[in-house]
């Protein structure tokens, strides 16, 4: 199976939405599975994990419902309070939801410095673990000295990184974020998301070259047995459609490492998803 390992769903109202700038105009409607059907069929992609957008437990449930409707969808990532009193038994009440894989907070968001290393956090994290189920870390290249910290209060966790932590593209951005990703890399359990590149570069005049030294950097340090290809379809639409989004990671990979194009567009999220 062929999977897209990241992508979003939502109803749209803006004050939900309040993550999305004016700027951000082109996806301020709603974008739902009929939407997305076309897309994939395009590109051959067979399955598909969504991820929460908003930090509501009424959100998970709602993905959820949608997984049962439509086959496509392999697995959910959904939301939970991880500081919650009474965080076990809120999450076993998803018991026998088979397609809930992992959870996600949205930290890029978090102001307060060293949030994702409040003790109730990191207990939340590991009860997740002790349930079963992966956790996807969303934060942005500044935030990597913190995340780096946190996975190492979590060695047998199965953790990922979406979005190669937000690299600024657009701007060149490098030594720190090189650095915070290959210290990242070297702890086994972490796993990387090849995704959301395009609208941290130049969203109207970007060019494939813009991608290649990233590109090239996470496949070293994780290995292309640890990454994953995420469209993060409908926001990629800000900077490019989603063949566009497609070709430019399978460009690199059939140059680069073409014995692991099954791996990276499939094998490895049905193995870290437990799909």
């Amino acid at each position: 199976m062929r999977i897209d390992a990241h992508h979003h769903f939502w109803h749209y109202v803006a004050a939900e939405y309040d993550w999305m700038s004016d700027a951000m105009s082109a996806i301020q409607r709603d974008f739902l599975p009929e939407d997305l059907q076309a897309e994939l069929s395009d590109v051959g992609i067979d399955g598909t994990v969504v991820v929460q957008a908003r930090q509501t437990e009424t959100e998970t449930r709602w993905l959820l419902s949608l997984a049962e409707r439509y086959t496509v969808i392999k697995g959910v990532v959904g939301w939970v309070d991880l500081r919650a009193p009474g965080l076990r038994k809120r999450l076993e009440g998803y018991r026998g939801e088979t397609k809930l894989k992992g959870f996600r907070h949205v930290l890029e968001g978090e102001s307060t410095p060293g949030y994702m290393l409040d003790p109730a956090f990191v207990a939340g994290l590991r009860t997740l673990n002790e349930l079963g189920y992966s956790y996807d870390i969303l934060i942005r290249s500044n935030q990597l000295p913190e995340a780096i910290e946190l996975v190492q209060r979590l060695p047998a966790m199965r953790l990922i990184v979406d979005h190669l932590a937000k690299p600024d593209i657009q701007h060149r951005a490098w030594d720190d974020w090189c650095d915070g990703l290959t210290q990242l890399a070297s702890f086994a359990n972490v796993h990387c998301k090849v995704s959301g590149m395009v609208t941290e570069a130049d969203w109207s005049a970007w060019r494939a070259e813009d991608f290649e030294p990233y590109l090239e950097h996470v496949f070293r340090v994780f290995g292309p047995q640890r990454i994953l290809f995420g469209s993060d379809w409908p926001v990629c639409r800000l900077a490019g459609q989603y063949g566009a989004v497609y070709r430019l990671v399978q460009d690199f990979v059939r140059r680069r490492y073409p014995n692991d194009e099954a791996a990276v567009f499939g094998d490895n999220a049905a193995a870290f998803y437990r799909l």
